[in-house]
């Protein structure tokens, strides 16, 4: 049966069942291997994409749910402003070491400055808390959000985020 999502501005038609879950089909039937699979019962983080701009597990979420909604891939974050500002500290910050969780880490970072482009500690915190990094980057991580959030970009860039 064929499923139709728009991912990354782009409508496309997938041969798969609707209960596939989503990072199945952006992997195997769309070759976007950027989202990883991490834990398969949403708890890891490492699967996580936005839908309609909100941080979402794909290891649980039927392709067949997505509907009209939008989907966005690590692969599209390069395109914002926000995106470029986040992966740029990232890089500032040293954050990665096995970066294997890196992806999933970065577009929840981007959800939360999209919901709230001043969060305070607390707020990143909270935000951040159901991604798991084994290399235990934490600090690093908040530091990369912190820093984009006090340059004002995630203010301004609401509206091409």
């Amino acid at each position: 049966m064929a499923v139709k999502v728009k991912i990354n501005g782009e409508v496309r038609e997938i041969d798969a069942p609707e209960d596939m879950p989503l990072l199945w089909a952006l992997r195997q039937e769309l070759g976007m291997v950027g989202t990883k699979f991490g834990c398969g019962k949403a708890l890891c983080g490492a699967c996580t994409v936005h839908v309609d701009g909100v941080a979402t597990r794909s290891c649980s979420t039927p392709i067949g749910s997505i509907g009209e909604s939008e989907v966005t891939t690590v692969e599209a974050l390069g395109q914002t402003d926000l995106g470029r500002a986040l992966q740029e500290a990232w890089l500032e910050e040293d954050v990665m070491q096995c970066g294997y969780c890196q992806a999933g880490q970065l577009m929840s970072a981007t959800a939360l400055l999209l919901r709230n482009p001043e969060p305070s500690a607390r707020q990143i915190d909270a935000a951040m808390s159901g991604n798991i990094c084994r290399c235990a980057c934490y600090t690093r991580i908040k530091s990369a959000i912190t820093q984009v959030a006090e340059s004002g970009v995630a203010k301004k860039g609401k509206a091409n985020a």
